[in-house]
């Protein structure tokens, strides 16, 4: 895990200057949604690259473990949040 939060934090950046501070690919102005919609409406690579050649493939593993991060962050919130389950009623 350690090794592809390093992957992502040297390909994916954040910067206000940069479309509006949305998390982009280092180096373009390709944003990590852009390649994750991507990849959910069509998941060939080849196409991804035809369309935006800049990008390789750590760009597309970086975007990945980028989005796996916010999704792993945005649980542990709502867990705490939400506290531990209700007990089942009794039938």
């Amino acid at each position: 895990m350690a090794a592809e939060r390093c992957l992502y934090q040297e390909r994916i950046i954040q910067d206000p200057e940069i479309m509006t501070g949305k998390p982009v690919i280092k180096g373009t102005r390709i944003p990590v949604e852009l390649v994750l919609g991507h990849l959910a409406y069509n998941p060939d690579l080849n196409e991804l690259f035809g369309a935006y050649p800049q990008l390789s493939r750590e760009d597309v593993q970086a975007s990945l473990a980028y989005a796996q991060s916010v999704v792993k962050a945005g649980n542990k919130r709502a867990t705490r949040k939400e506290g531990p389950p209700a007990p089942a009623a009794p039938r």
